[in-house]
């Protein structure tokens, strides 16, 4: 079976786009998408849309500020969400996909469990919420706890960076491994880095192709310029939301 893992799209419809036409190119059996759909880009309604057909959604944390009230976001990540809501709640002339944006985010799972695999936007201990950074491989008591969680493998997003923790304490980043991971018997927990908003220092979108044996991480160019464009002709979407996207901070 092979299928690609999405995660952190954040309204980045320029970056899904070409995201998605390379999937399309790699004939996968179906997509997965781990959350953080909408806040801080421009095209929250148009993501939801793309998404809304793919086999599976987590919630992310930016999609759950969305519904209800944010919690522990920064002043720009906020006025942000706050936007996002008030763009989905315009109608223009359509309120049938007004509805059915907010019905699938206030449906949308915390996580998704295969057995071996567990799908997860934030950890396998908080699934929507909790960060696990790679310098976190030097917090053993947060790791060892983490990965009695995990039956084999937990495939996640939110930190935005990609690449492989290992249970013996390892992170291997995408390009240590030149970007293709061999599965084995080790337990680890998969970041599959993010669509739209990579902060890895590589400005290109990332997702995942897990095979039965390995997994694969791909690296996307998309007219970055664009996003940006779009984000600063938008009052309440601040500029450096824009300005982060050209360094892939």
């Amino acid at each position: 079976m092979k299928r690609a893992i999405i995660s952190d799209v954040h309204g980045n419809f320029e970056a899904l786009s070409a995201v998605m036409e390379d999937i399309r190119a790699q004939d996968v059996d179906d997509i997965f998408c781990l959350g953080d759909v909408v806040g801080y880009g421009p095209n929250p309604c148009e993501c939801l849309d793309t998404v809304m057909k793919l086999d599976l959604c987590i919630l992310g944390n930016h999609d759950q500020a969305a519904i209800f009230d944010p919690d522990g976001f920064n002043p720009v990540a906020l006025r942000a969400i706050y936007w996002t809501r008030e763009r989905l709640d315009r109608t223009e002339g359509n309120s049938t996909a007004v509805n059915r944006r907010w019905d699938f985010l206030g449906e949308l799972p915390r996580l998704h469990n295969e057995g071996e695999r567990l799908f997860v936007h934030g950890s396998p201990r908080d699934p929507t919420n909790e960060y696990v950074f790679p310098e976190h491989v030097y917090d053993q008591r947060k790791m060892e706890v983490l990965f009695r969680r995990v039956e084999k493998y937990c495939f996640q997003g939110h930190t935005h960076i990609p690449g492989v923790f290992v249970e013996n304490g390892d992170f291997v980043a995408p390009e240590e491994c030149d970007y293709r991971y061999e599965l084995g018997n080790a337990k680890l927990m998969v970041n599959v880095g993010s669509v739209g908003q990579p902060r890895d220092s590589d400005p290109r979108a990332c997702y995942l192709i897990l095979n039965d044996d390995s997994i694969e991480f791909r690296r996307i160019d998309y007219p970055v310029e664009e996003t940006i464009s779009k984000i600063y002709a938008v009052a309440e979407l601040e500029n450096m939301l824009g300005d982060r996207l050209r360094d892939g901070r």
